[in-house]
């Protein structure tokens, strides 16, 4: 691209950049999520979310999601259960991995059969799953250890 071209390009596009402030619910909802990275701790239920674009059992998997409270986790397999659908736990992966909306979908609390980390699709995967447990003060999980 020419010299002149590009000063051109970059002078529409920095004239129809604007910056806007969030306000009211947004507002709320960005300062009770960084809050809540703080360690000031919120289930975040409140906020609302629409999912209704999500498949039938992915909604399901979102909402039992969503009601597990902050230091507590359930295992692919239960949720599956809960979402009746027993024996679905790869289809719980399945939809969380593909959550939209994570920490407000809080798909972290849900770990594997054996309580490990196993995936996370949010970016810094496995390491930002066990960082946002260890906010949370959830058992187990940045604890000091014997061993």
């Amino acid at each position: 691209m020419s010299g002149m071209l590009r000063r051109g390009v970059d002078a529409i596009a920095s004239a129809r950049v604007r910056t806007v402030e969030p306000s009211g619910a947004m507002a709320e909802a960005i300062r009770a999520i960084r809050a809540h990275l703080t360690g000031e701790l919120d289930d975040l239920r409140w906020i609302p979310v629409d999912y209704r674009a999500q498949p039938e059992f992915h909604r399901a998997v979102y909402d039992i999601t969503r009601a597990i409270a902050p230091g507590h986790t359930l295992t692919y397999g239960e949720v599956a259960a809960r979402a009746g659908a027993p024996g679905a736990a790869q289809a719980v992966g399945q939809a969380l991995g593909r959550n939209p909306i994570p920490l407000i979908v809080p798909c972290h609390r849900v770990l594997a059969a054996d309580h490990g980390l196993h995936g996370f699709s949010a970016p810094g995967g496995i390491a930002t799953k066990a960082r946002l447990l260890e906010i949370e003060r959830t058992s187990g999980f940045g604890e000091p250890t014997l061993f």
